[in-house]
């Protein structure tokens, strides 16, 4: 066990875990912070991303070593209201259907559109590659992320 001091969401947070536990179990187990989904475990479908000083990154391969002084926004500390253009744009699209994929969606959107601000369809469809909807929402999410660039 070891002792870390994280900043996550602007606030620090203080945990005595095994330096190897992912992120996601940091912040799901440990911290109570639910937003963040697990759902394949191995990085492949993008429901557990969050960012890592603004980058979109999934939390399930992320050791809680190797976070350091890095900051950690997860979809709670997106917006305390949903009022990032990304998740006013979801609503205004009505993208979610099951919702399950939608937190680790709207944070690899948001990074996008941070790094990004007008992106094309190819930079979306690059983008957003590696988050798996199995409602198959696809088109709305890539219309929610064209209207939340105009917003920014």
């Amino acid at each position: 066990m070891a002792k870390f001091s994280l900043n996550i969401n602007g606030k620090t947070k203080k945990v005595d875990l095994d330096p190897a536990t992912p992120m996601l179990w940091v912040l799901r187990d440990h911290l109570n912070m639910p937003g963040t989904k697990f759902g394949c475990g191995i990085a492949q479908c993008g429901a557990c991303t969050v960012h890592f000083d603004g980058t979109a990154v999934r939390s399930c391969q992320l050791p809680v070593s190797a976070v350091g002084k890095a900051e950690i926004t997860t979809i709670e500390g997106l917006s305390e209201d949903a009022s990032h253009p990304v998740q006013e744009a979801w609503i205004e699209h009505d993208v979610a259907q099951c919702g399950y994929c939608q937190s680790g969606q709207i944070m690899s959107a948001a990074a996008l559109l941070r790094s990004n601000p007008n992106p094309s369809d190819d930079d979306i469809d690059n983008s957003m590659s590696g988050n798996i909807c199995r409602c198959g929402t696809y088109l709305r999410i890539k219309e929610a992320i064209k209207t939340a660039s105009k917003a920014k």
